[in-house]
């Protein structure tokens, strides 16, 4: 059976230069933790990605659609759904919702389905929004996350697109570990007969683990090393080493051969 490595594609020289000059700004900028300048820069980022031209305050006789587009630019003039929870570190969601914001406007964005400039915007952006972000971590468009500071991915890790890390509790994605498009990862469980008791609890991937399409990891799981979840599967229990899981609830099925593998290849997509 053929091993298909991947291949390594870059834009055009010049281009290249301009896309790293903006990430490198952005990210000199972003390094400042305090709240507003974060918030201005987002603001100021995000008008010239959709609107082609330097920010300014909206005319009051610009149609009602655009002011309301134009003010929703600033990240302190729009909530997400983590900010409603009562369990939410309000000091460390609030330096880091500009950024959490700026990386979903930025999927929604021209730019967001470019993959070689995409992986490494949200890299960057994951350096000042998560717990930590190893090395070489492939983050592809549409990927969500919840509070942020409470997401760790570790070296040489793939998140696919449409991808929910809901980091209530605790998500550890470990090092080499894959979750592929739509699938969600959980580590919050709401009481069945009250939905405002809520327990929050670590949910460990990897590593070197696989979670395949549309499958659900629920809060508490462990995948572990070499672990596979099947697609749509729903994993409510621990997942054992070197073993697939598939079905609703996921049940073993079947324990991993692993032959050995090549060199990994780390030149980047």
């Amino acid at each position: 059976m053929p091993r298909y490595e991947y291949r390594n594609l870059r834009p055009l020289p010049g281009v290249e230069e301009a896309f790293l000059s903006w990430i490198d700004k952005l990210d000199e900028e972003f390094s400042v933790r305090d709240v507003e300048h974060r918030s201005l820069v987002v603001r100021n980022a995000l008008h010239e990605l959709f609107l082609g031209r330097p920010w300014d305050t909206p005319s009051q006789s610009a149609p009602l659609a655009e002011q309301a587009m134009v003010h929703n630019f600033d990240p302190r003039n729009g909530t997400l759904e983590p900010e409603h929870y009562g369990d939410i570190n309000g000091e460390k969601y609030a330096e880091r919702k500009p950024l959490i914001w700026f990386w979903m406007m930025y999927d929604r964005s021209p730019l967001g389905l470019n993959h070689w400039l995409g992986f490494r915007v949200r890299h960057m952006l994951g350096r000042h929004i998560l717990k930590h972000i190893g090395k070489n971590v492939k983050i592809f468009h549409g990927v969500e996350i919840s509070y942020g500071y409470n997401l760790t991915i570790e070296d040489n890790c793939t998140i696919h697109k449409y991808v929910l890390l809901d980091d209530r509790g605790e998500i550890i994605i470990h090092e080499g570990s894959s979750i592929s498009d739509y699938a969600n990862i959980y580590s919050h469980e709401h009481d069945l007969n009250d939905g405002m008791i809520v327990t929050n609890t670590r949910t460990e991937i990897g590593p070197k683990a696989r979670i395949t399409y549309h499958a659900t990891v629920m809060s508490g799981v462990r995948v572990h090393e070499h672990g596979l979840l099947g697609s749509m599967g729903v994993a409510t229990k621990d997942i054992p080493p070197y073993t697939i899981s598939v079905g609703i609830p996921a049940r073993p099925v079947k324990v991993k051969s692993i032959a050995p593998q090549p060199p990994e290849n780390k030149s980047g997509a």
